[in-house]
């Protein structure tokens, strides 16, 4: 028997730790990467390079596959309905994770929690809507948009008139109000097309800059009633949707105890950020979850395999090659799981991620914590 072939669009840091249970496994992945030097293509044999919006080299990529995926959703959807393998998630869902306006029009429909939102085009329209949610509000590019990219929050209608200017015909923005949070949370789940759904524990994430920066499973001081709340909804778009592989929900959490009220914040339909510590953390990795739901197989348990864990993510350095640090970092901190995405240091880039496991998540953090800081040089 011969080994089932994945296609995977995209050759960053997500495909590439695809790659790791893929081998567990015995699944062969294609991945269609941006550049030889691109981090899957250092760790993955089958590694054609082509861009992700080229239509003949997807069409190559998918010959002999059983299934197409992705690592980021940057492709181009029409174009998918096209192809003669299964696409999952298929085009019709994975547009609510491209577009934020389709989105957000979605969710009002199928009854989730939206912020106040409008599609705005002109000054005068954001005004409108400023006179209802008040200031500041967020303002978001509906496509292309990603780790805080294309957004910008606003004080005063006059600092979104460059993001007017530069509207062609027929383009628009979403405009959002700025949801007082107090916490940021995110579901994850895995959904196969027969239909079985399974969730990891909701996560408290933690941005730097519109980046992601430290996840705490489970979520701290989060109450049993909102745990399972989030899920649920969480369970309810990928139904709804008709979702297939692994699905983040990133939530705002507003309020405490039995009385916080959940709003969705953004869609993600692959393995995602706030899902990396599942890889020590969990009986079953996002990374081989996604896998297993692509190809219709049964899902793994996703229970935690300790009381908490934490990851946090390494954003640049001032070391011009962090693996130096390595030694002491690992000795200070032996209990501590690196993963570096072999990429270029540049400041803020995501060169990769530490996580703990442990008893209890902020200590798991804070250890991670201190790995990171010796990686980026700040600990001399």
């Amino acid at each position: 028997m011969s080994a089932p072939i994945i296609a995977v669009v995209g050759g960053g840091q997500l495909a590439r730790m695809m790659q790791e249970a893929a081998n567990a496994l015995g699944i062969h992945l294609r991945v269609l990467v941006e550049s030889t030097e691109a981090s899957t293509a250092q760790v993955v044999p089958d590694s054609p390079v082509g861009q992700a919006d080229d239509e003949k080299a997807i069409e190559e990529l998918v010959t002999g596959a059983q299934v197409l995926t992705f690592e980021h959703e940057h492709v181009p959807n029409a174009f998918l309905e096209t192809l003669p393998v299964p696409v999952r998630p298929a085009p019709a869902a994975l547009v609510y994770a491209q577009n934020k306006l389709r989105m957000r029009q979605v969710m009002d429909k199928i009854g989730a929690p939206n912020p106040q939102w409008a599609e705005v085009a002109s000054r005068g329209e954001l005004a409108d809507f400023a006179s209802r949610v008040g200031l500041p509000l967020i303002l978001k590019t509906p496509t292309g948009g990603y780790d805080g990219k294309g957004v910008l929050k606003i004080q005063d209608l006059a600092e979104a008139q460059d993001w007017l200017d530069r509207l062609e015909d027929g383009q628009t923005l979403l405009a959002e109000e700025a949801v007082p949070f107090d916490k940021e949370l995110a579901v994850l789940l895995a959904r196969r097309p027969s239909g079985e759904v399974r969730c990891w524990p909701v996560v408290q994430t933690i941005q730097e800059n519109g980046v992601c920066s430290v996840v705490l499973a489970p979520a701290p001081d989060l109450s049993d009633q909102i745990d399972q709340q989030a899920r649920e909804l969480g369970e309810r778009i990928a139904t709804e949707l008709d979702v297939t592989g692994v699905l983040a929900v990133e939530m705002f959490a507003v309020g405490d105890g039995a009385d916080t009220k959940l709003y969705v914040n953004e869609l993600a339909m692959r393995p995602h950020n706030s899902g990396h510590w599942t890889i020590e953390g969990s009986v079953t990795s996002q990374f081989e979850q996604h896998l297993r739901a692509v190809l219709d197989l049964p899902l793994g348990d996703t229970a935690p395999v300790s009381d908490g864990a934490a990851m946090v993510n390494l954003l640049g350095s001032e070391l011009e090659e962090p693996r130096e640090a390595y030694p002491r970092a690992l000795a200070e901190v032996p209990e501590a799981k690196v993963h570096y995405y072999g990429k270029g240091v540049r400041p803020g880039r995501k060169l990769g991620h530490v996580t703990v496991v442990g008893a209890d998540a902020s200590e798991c953090a804070r250890k991670a914590r201190r790995v990171v800081d010796i990686l980026q040089g700040k600990e001399k």
